[in-house]
Order: structure tokens, then sequence, then C-alpha cells
């Protein structure tokens, strides 16, 4: 079973203070060896992919214990078959520095665009209630939304728009008549039929 969380624990661990350069170094090399012909799994290709990086950063000077791991950390990935998963290893990696760091990544949609002076605000909010010194949000303008918010981040997921709020009534409301047509009917006490 992949879990791309434990895979970014261990190349942000294994990078320590450098996880940020790595994380860079990590995100040039991606494109280039995603356009490789060749299968991209197994010892052979993973032995083969180390071999060409190598040549690569020794032609253009690139040593240190940063290009070092990120190589290991590539290969690893080629010989495990899990390659095919770095765009997800990458962001969950941005995740966990940010996180140390004390950045919180917060993808906010709203009905209508956010002028800056309410983004801020909705920024110092956020960071406040999580606890956290800054927000970097990825902004969505979604107009079906009718009015409101709906916010992701960590895992989590806020629905505080006019839309959400309408289905959630809709299916309470289809709740409550499917048990009031599910109950047994009462006898008609009191009333005189004549």
């Amino acid at each position: 079973m992949f879990h791309r969380i434990r895979w970014a624990r261990i190349f942000a661990a294994a990078l320590g203070e450098n996880a940020e350069a790595g994380l860079a170094l990590l995100k040039a090399l991606v494109p280039p060896i995603k356009t490789i012909p060749d299968t991209l799994h197994g010892h052979t290709a993973a032995h083969r992919l180390e071999k060409m990086l190598r040549e690569s950063f020794a032609d253009g000077n690139i040593s240190g214990i940063v290009s070092e791991q990120v190589i290991r950390f590539i290969s690893l990935l080629v010989e495990k078959n899990h390659f095919k998963d770095i765009d997800s290893i990458i962001h969950k990696t941005e995740e966990l520095i940010d996180r140390r760091n004390g950045i919180l990544t917060v993808t906010a949609e709203t009905a209508l665009p956010m002028d800056s002076a309410f983004e801020e605000e909705f920024k110092q909010g956020i960071a406040q209630a999580m606890g956290v010194t800054k927000i970097r949000m990825n902004k969505r303008h979604i107009p079906a939304l009718l009015g409101g918010y709906r916010l992701q981040f960590s895992g989590f997921f806020v629905d505080a728009s006019l839309k959400g709020q309408m289905e959630k009534m809709k299916a309470m409301l289809e709740e409550a008549a499917m048990r009031v047509s599910s109950a047994p009917s009462a006898p008609d006490e009191g009333i005189i039929h004549g």
C-alpha cells in the first residue's frame, strides 16, 4: 500500500534543515525525468537513472548532501515503483515543510471574488484560529456556491456556502419526510365520524 505522507516524511527527515532546498531541487528534476521514455520502475531502471543523474550533476558541478539525498530518494522511488506518485509526494512534502515553518495552506472557494482587505482579514482569522504564523491562500471563484465560502486545509473541509446550507437543509427535510411517511399512522382519536 502506498503512503505518500510516509514518503514525504522520509524525504523531509533525510534532508533535515535542507528540506526546502531539497524540495526545490526535486521539483526541478521531476519534469525532465518524466519525459524519459523508459519504464521508471525496478532496480535496473533505478540504477540507470541514478547513474544518469550523477553524471548530469558532475557535468554541472552540482554536489553536496542535498543533491546526494535527492538522487537517492528519486532512485528509491523508481526502484519501489512509486515515482508515478511523485506529484502527491511533493505536495505532502510541501505541507510538512510549511507546517514546520508555521505556514498553513488553505484553499478558499468563494461565490464572489475576495477583495484584498477581506482576504487579509480572512487569513488573519484563520491563522489565529489554527495557531499558525502565515496562511498561503489558494483562491477559487465559484459562482455556483451562491454565497459564502468553502475551505480546505490539513485534511479538513468547511462548507459555509449558501449552496452547502441549502443542500444540508434539503437532506434534513427529505429525511424528516421519510420518517413521517414510514411511521405508523395513529388512529383518529377524538374525531366523530358521522
